[in-house]
């Protein structure tokens, strides 16, 4: 089944209680065991079946199946946000004292994650110029137990050489996380040497800024038992002394999620949100196309206006990712651009606040268009050296691109610029 078919069929067939061809949706908390036998062996992970929405539920079902066909994966989960799933990700492949790696050109929310939050956890962020192969392979120790990086570094806008990280994760025998929020329908990581994907639903996967959602997609693949991964290999002795790996194979990141930290942390989708992500992801290849050919058109505009100093653009030639651009992505470039005013910081809050066809918000992904300064918004609670890092800068305009006429994107900020 080629992939714009998947986005609108795996996962989900018509009901065979009343035959709607459109999913239902089932918002309940509990589900009715047919016996003492039944459910007994649904608690032991004996016999398949739901048992709680915390841990199953048709809906998130559906949207995981769906979502493991467009990533190319082998299984999924779904969490209650993006931020969730990053969250379950690292700590189901970690311990504390452990380490991950990472790329510096993060969006905020996962930057303070990994350098604030994780080390209460017990688990350290070493983190790495997203552009130089060499200071990751050498920050990875025998601690290390995962490298991640973002599909699409958000706001910086960076691609990276997914083939090239994947082989240094590898050669350490440790797995590689792409964060694909950004890039879900341009570009399929698992296929260019990641191991797990995660990434926010809320944006392009859903599309149209209704829904919060995460996931955690796995390849299925990754050797877990090379003595790194011990929560995968050891009894877990809430389930009789069952060996994760040895009973889950290919789905043994997502399944261990489920049956562990979604069951003790519960941060679960929605019922009604996966259904919604669902509706999104039937139009992903359409919206990704407009997307990317609206802000190819925005960001030409904006790099011959008089007053913007800077347009950071991956689809454009000039960009220092053009090469993974073309190689990774087809050369769609997506749909954020960053951009800086001649007249720094005041020009750009003055943009932000005269825009009218535009939304000033924090969110990407949306068919409308979005506006935002990361410096002061998404990324203020980082140091000004390691805003730089992740591409803001005092003058730095983060705009997620819609789906509207691109004329009309360019008068309202036409006329925006005209107040400055």
């Amino acid at each position: 089944m080629e992939r714009e078919t998947a986005a609108i069929h795996f996962g989900q067939s018509p009901d065979k209680e009343t035959g709607a061809r459109a999913e239902p949706i089932y918002m309940t908390s509990a589900y009715v065991f047919r016996d003492a036998a039944e459910a007994a062996g649904r608690f032991s992970l004996s016999e398949p079946g739901n048992i709680y929405t915390r841990l199953t539920n048709p809906n998130s079902s559906s949207l995981e199946a769906r979502l493991a066909a467009i990533e190319g994966g082998s299984a999924a989960i779904t969490a209650a946000s993006g931020m969730a799933a990053i969250s379950y990700a690292v700590l189901a492949l970690t311990n504390p004292g452990d380490e991950i790696v990472s790329a510096d050109n993060l969006y905020g929310g996962t930057y303070e994650l990994f350098h604030l939050t994780l080390p209460n956890f017990g688990r350290t962020v070493k983190f790495v110029k997203s552009s130089d192969l060499e200071a990751l392979e050498n920050a990875i120790t025998e601690k290390t137990r995962a490298v991640y990086f973002e599909a699409v570094g958000n706001p910086k806008l960076d691609v990276p050489d997914f083939e090239a990280v994947a082989k240094i994760a590898h050669r350490a025998g440790i797995p590689f996380i792409v964060d694909n929020t950004v890039g879900i329908g341009l570009v399929r990581p698992l296929e260019h040497g990641a191991d797990i994907v995660v990434l926010s639903a809320t944006k392009y996967a859903n599309g149209h800024g209704t829904a919060l959602g995460g996931a955690v997609i796995e390849k299925g693949d990754f050797p877990w038992d090379n003595g790194k991964f011990p929560k995968f290999t050891e009894p877990d002795p809430a389930y009789g002394g069952l060996r994760h790996y040895q009973a889950f194979g290919s789905s043994v990141v997502s399944t261990s999620i489920r049956v562990s930290l979604m069951r003790d942390l519960g941060a679960a989708l929605s019922p009604f949100n996966a259904w919604l992500i669902s509706q999104g992801l039937e139009t992903l290849y359409l919206r990704t196309e407009r997307h990317a050919e609206n802000a190819k058109t925005v960001a030409l505009y904006l790099k011959n206006h008089p007053k913007v100093a800077w347009v950071n653009y991956p689809g454009l030639p000039d960009s220092p990712s053009s090469k993974n651009v073309e190689k990774y992505l087809d050369g769609k470039g997506g749909a954020i651009l960053t951009f800086g005013m001649k007249g720094g910081y005041d020009a750009a809050v003055s943009v932000q606040n005269n825009v009218r066809l535009i939304s000033l918000l924090a969110n990407i992904g949306d068919a409308k268009t979005l506006i935002i300064h990361p410096a002061s918004t998404t990324h203020q609670q980082l140091t000004p050296e390691e805003q730089e890092t992740t591409g803001v800068t005092a003058d730095t305009l983060r705009l997620s691109v819609g789906l509207e006429n691109p004329k009309d994107i360019i008068a309202d900020l036409e006329q925006a610029f005209s107040r400055i």
